[in-house]
């Protein structure tokens, strides 16, 4: 915790939310992969999280939360806190993303599920966010065995992850992130969705100018694939693929994705600039041993 709280200042970047309390263990997570770098198993220790990152903790922050463009939540805060952030944003007109964590805790959107935004599960973590908002057990998915045929892959797994996803628009959801790994990701959202709270308050950085130059320049055969053939005429469904990289760990490359998304998104691009951005940054991340490339 001292190393990483160094490291974060020599950085610039603000550690003023960051809790330190005397002769508590940092919280820590670890994973076990497969001999294909795919996460296999997990054991994670952040009780510390639950136990001091409390209500009246968060309500120190409310005029950083309330001022925010967007707030961003994950999943291993404990519901109480998670409601009390989700007060907060909500009395201020602040749009909230809810990043999921795991399977298991991905379940803790039911109580505030009327508050967020954005939310950025992957494929399983969809399924139980579906699933703790109704009878559970109704949606389901059976992951494809190795399928040589990009396109194929991405229609089954349409086909798969669908019904969860315009649920979870009914339940008011504006915006999901569907992460596929090497399949790339699914945006899905309402038509015409702009859900930040005031675009003239976002911070336009020399680096998001350099980052929207780029991107106004791909051609238009990278623009993503409108997928909806079911659900609602108003409900649109985009594939963005991931590019192709040369993997070194794939540990960090979804927190990547969600980072390059919502920094670029505050810098000012729109929804499908912030989510390219996004996939350029997982990329990175699993070319790079560390979690996040130190240039970064």
């Amino acid at each position: 915790g001292d190393f990483l709280l160094k490291y974060w200042r020599l950085a610039g970047l603000c550690t003023d939310g960051i809790l330190q309390v005397p002769d508590v263990t940092t919280p820590v997570v670890s994973n076990v992969f497969d001999g294909n770098g795919e996460l296999f198993a997990g054991v994670a220790s952040v009780q510390a999280v639950e136990t001091f990152l409390t209500p009246s903790w968060i309500y120190q922050f409310y005029r950083r939360i309330s001022t925010a463009p967007l707030l961003m939540l994950d999943a291993n805060l404990s519901p109480e806190s998670l409601q009390a952030a989700c007060k907060i944003a909500y009395e201020s007109g602040v749009p909230v993303l809810f990043e999921p964590v795991s399977v298991v805790k991905s379940s803790r959107i039911a109580p505030i599920a009327e508050h967020i935004t954005c939310t950025s599960p992957n494929e399983i973590e969809l399924i139980a966010m579906a699933n703790a908002l109704s009878t559970p057990g109704k949606y389901n998915f059976v992951k494809l065995e190795q399928c040589n045929n990009k396109a194929e892959s991405v229609d089954y797994l349409f086909e798969m992850l669908s019904p969860a996803m315009f649920f979870l628009l009914e339940k008011g959801i504006k915006l999901l992130l569907v992460t596929l790994g090497s399949n790339g990701v699914f945006i899905c959202c309402r038509e015409h969705v702009n859900f930040m709270k005031d675009q003239k308050s976002c911070k336009v950085t020399p680096f998001s100018t350099r980052l929207l130059e780029k991107l106004e320049g791909c051609s238009l055969s990278s623009m993503p694939v409108n997928l909806s053939r079911e659900g609602s005429s108003r409900t649109r469904v985009f594939h963005l693929p991931a590019t192709s990289a040369s993997v070194a760990s794939l540990t960090g490359a979804g927190d990547c994705l969600v980072g390059g998304f919502l920094s670029s998104l505050c810098g000012g691009l729109d929804i499908m600039q912030s989510v390219a951005v996004g996939i350029a940054v997982a990329k990175a991340s699993v070319e790079s041993e560390a979690n996040i490339p130190a240039n970064f």
